[in-house]
């Protein structure tokens, strides 16, 4: 057994190494491999004015949604909350301005930016 004193970082350590006697070549520890991290999936495109119809619902600010409590064709009422968007760590609940029927919704983990249409009541 051999003594070392190694400094790492300076922070001075004592090792102790044990000497191969046996003139056996060493055992190499297996190599630590992890999986090829998966391609992220690619972001759900917001709907814009031109392509929805009805009275839009839109993001009062950038955000994502975290939570949609309506689908294509609900009936909803006024100040029904219709999704959940997340900006700056806090969840904004996101009202239905009238009473009508969900004609376009984006879908949960949507990103959207300021004036994006969240929903359409028709």
């Amino acid at each position: 057994m051999k003594r070392y004193t190694v400094t790492v970082n300076g922070k001075v350590y004592d090792v102790t190494v044990e000497e191969n006697t046996t003139g056996a070549a060493p055992v190499a520890a297996p190599a630590v491999t992890s999986a090829p991290a998966a391609a992220p999936a690619p972001a759900a495109t917001p709907a814009t004015a031109a392509n929805v119809s009805g009275a839009k619902v839109n993001a009062p600010m950038p955000g994502t949604v975290l939570k949609m409590n309506v689908s294509v064709g609900d009936t909803v009422k006024r100040g029904d909350v219709v999704c959940v968007l997340e900006a700056m760590k806090m969840e904004n609940e996101i009202t239905a301005p009238s009473d009508g029927k969900i004609t376009f919704a984006v879908a949960k983990g949507t990103s959207v930016k300021t004036g994006d249409a969240l929903v359409a009541i028709g």
